[in-house]
């Protein structure tokens, strides 16, 4: 019988085995990325419309950051119970219900009388968003084998960096030719594509196995692999909860995202009015701009945070020495957004901003794919949903802060000092609270150890 650190050593080196024939689960990853990208086109384009909006509604620069914010209010609050109605009912039913709420959302804004509409509508789409990433990280634990995570959180993340790439400079070419409302219409057309796409496509591997639409070697892969179950259901969704709430190592993988988190929803929601008011740009030229920092993410997530991580890992290396070593390299290189404040034209501003941007790429699908990985069986979506949570509390403040560093100081410096400062903070988290990268014990073995 291997002895605990024999167990645990083989942990750390698993060499992937041949892979299969077949290529259903990587259909899913495509279809997961497809849905985190109309997430955050619609979630983004707020961004974009900042000054015609303002103008329309005669907002401050406070007003438009509590507005931006809204969406957070609601995203946050909603992660820790989409969390658990993602363990409770799936990733199918949660995730096509949502997206029924996000073109509602869109409509709603497109039809707003005034800013309170906003308001209301940017709170309905972060109730409606909420169980996006967790349910990404659940499906990832479902379809694939440990080592491949690396890979697949990296193609469903990159939605998010080719919303700037592609769906901000398209929203701002909307904006620019047709209206600020105009733009939130293409944001339903495009979310009532993707439901039909999802309710079409999506099923747990189990179900498409039986189903005859994947291989018996794909599946015996993707189980033999260290694939979460698809049967088991928490006992007690609370008590779960509170008991991951205990685990040191979920405050620190919380924490350091947070700091990245903070940056990354400044940049999110100010950057496009950054290039516009300090850097005189247009909305069209702000949006294309804005997507230059989101490629670097894009090809740094994919490359690096994605295929590099898996290959190592797969080839023998230690997982968490790899993971960690990414984590902490990314947030170093996050560290140079702070260059931005020194900037005085738009070129040398978005340069630094695309160089920090890339290592908070590197944070974030390292990050996003923890969860599936550490998480007692059975809870990848509540544990996701609380590193959600805590991240996205940052991603609250993020834009308020800025919005009244800009109105008190009239420019952006202090906003990239004080992302700067979140950054360390981060940093030291996934230092000195995270600890191992392994999975944490079930909640009844605990229980049963301590009888």
């Amino acid at each position: 019988m291997l002895s605990q650190a024999s167990k645990k050593a083989s942990h750390d080196r698993v060499s992937a085995p041949a892979r299969p024939r077949g290529k259903a689960r990587w259909s899913i990853a495509l279809l997961m990325g497809f849905g985190i990208l109309i997430n955050y086109v619609d979630r983004l384009s707020i961004s974009v419309t900042q000054k015609p909006l303002t103008e329309d509604f005669g907002l401050t620069a406070t007003e438009f950051g509590v507005l931006s914010s809204a969406f957070l209010w609601s995203y946050a609050i909603m992660q820790i119970p989409s969390g658990m109605l993602l363990d409770r009912f799936g990733v199918k039913r949660v995730w096509g219900a949502s997206a029924v709420l996000w073109t509602v959302a869109s409509v709603l804004t497109a039809i707003a009388s005034g800013a309170w509409v906003i308001i209301i509508a940017r709170v309905l789409l972060g109730v409606a968003e909420a169980p996006a990433f967790p349910g990404a990280m659940k499906a990832t634990g479902q379809w694939f084998p440990r080592h491949e995570r690396g890979l697949c959180t990296a193609i469903f993340d990159s939605g998010t960096r080719l919303a700037n790439v592609l769906g901000l400079p398209l929203i701002a070419f909307t904006v620019s030719t047709w209206g600020w409302r105009e733009a939130f219409w293409l944001q339903a057309v495009l979310s009532v594509i993707f439901l039909a796409a999802f309710l079409w496509r999506y099923s747990g591997p189990k179900a498409r196995f039986a189903k005859g639409r994947m291989t018996s070697e794909e599946y015996s892969y993707i189980v033999q692999g260290g694939a979460s179950s698809e049967e088991v259901r928490p006992s007690s969704d609370w008590a779960t909860v509170a008991y991951l709430l205990r685990q040191r190592k979920v405050w620190g993988l919380s924490l350091g995202l947070a700091g990245a988190g903070y940056v990354l929803w400044m940049l999110l929601t100010w950057l496009p009015g950054y290039m516009q008011t300090t850097m005189n740009q247009s909305v069209l030229q702000s949006g294309i701009y804005a997507a230059v920092p989101a490629f670097a993410m894009f090809v740094s997530e994919l490359t690096i945070g994605g295929w590099w991580v898996d290959r190592v890992i797969g080839r023998g290396a230690n997982a968490d020495k790899v993971r960690k070593g990414v984590l902490v390299v990314g947030m170093i290189i996050a560290l140079f957004t702070v260059g931005a404040a020194f900037s005085d034209n738009p070129v040398s501003a978005i340069i630094w901003i695309a160089i920090g941007s890339a290592g908070i790429a590197l944070v974030y699908v390292t990050s996003n794919s923890l969860p599936a990985l550490i998480a007692p069986e059975g809870s990848a979506g509540s544990l996701a949903a609380i590193v959600n949570c805590v991240n996205l509390l940052a991603g609250v403040a993020a834009p308020i802060i800025t919005g009244l560093i800009v109105d008190v100081t009239g420019h952006f410096v202090y906003a990239f000092f004080i992302g700067g400062i979140a950054l360390v903070g981060g940093l030291a988290s996934y230092l000195l609270l995270m600890g191992k990268i392994e999975p944490i014990p079930a909640r009844a073995i605990v229980h049963t150890t301590d009888v």
